[in-house]
């Protein structure tokens, strides 16, 4: 198998845009300077782990990500659709790795464990705290894991789990790690959110 590419969900760090549930907590321009360092050091994580990877972009030109982040950071747009649709496309040349900016805990050893179970495994899936997932890796695209469901609430895991179990897909599943969503997840990470 070749190795699989890590895509990292990213949305432009504009006030009022990025990272909207962390706004009541952190104002427009604290929200969107929080998202801007979780932006960067999930791809410091990325760049460490030897993976290829990409950057999938929404919410600003890719010319603006370069200005941002430098031209060295491959860039693909994320296009339109729900997010089940954007992840969809991002896994039609699987194999491919999942990944999204909000994880404070995100480490290489992560990103091997993933693709090391990739090796054995049709599919790998982080569990997150909160009842979603913080990746998901497939040997082979699987638009069936991606078709409507109740994005960004506690039921996705359990959701997919159930989608894989009806196709007899038994997915390797890595440890749960929190995410970094809401106000009341900010006093984990006091350093990210400037406390």
């Amino acid at each position: 198998m070749p190795l699989p590419r890590v895509a990292l969900f990213a949305r432009f760090p504009e006030p009022g845009r990025a990272k909207t549930r962390l706004i009541p907590a952190l104002g427009p321009d604290g929200a969107a300077l929080l998202h801007r360092r979780l932006t960067e050091r999930t791809l410091a994580v990325l760049r460490s782990s030897g993976l290829p990877f990409e950057l999938r972009h929404t919410g600003a030109p890719a010319a603006e990500f370069c200005l941002w982040l430098g031209a060295a950071v491959p860039l693909a747009e994320q296009g339109d659709g729900d997010l089940g649709a954007r992840m969809a496309r991002a896994t039609a040349d699987a194999p491919a790795i999942l990944v999204g900016a909000d994880l404070p805990d995100l480490a290489p050893r992560h990103l091997e464990q993933a693709r090391t179970a990739l090796q054995s495994h049709p599919a790998v899936i982080g569990p997150a705290e909160d009842g979603g997932y913080w990746l998901i890796g497939l040997r082979e695209p699987m638009p069936f894991l991606f078709e409507p469901m109740a994005w960004g609430t506690e039921v996705v895991f359990a959701e997919t789990m159930a989608r894989f179990a009806a196709r007899g897909i038994v997915p390797a599943v890595l440890e749960r790690l929190p995410d970094l969503d809401r106000p009341e997840d900010l006093g984990r990470w006091p350093e990210l959110a400037g406390r």
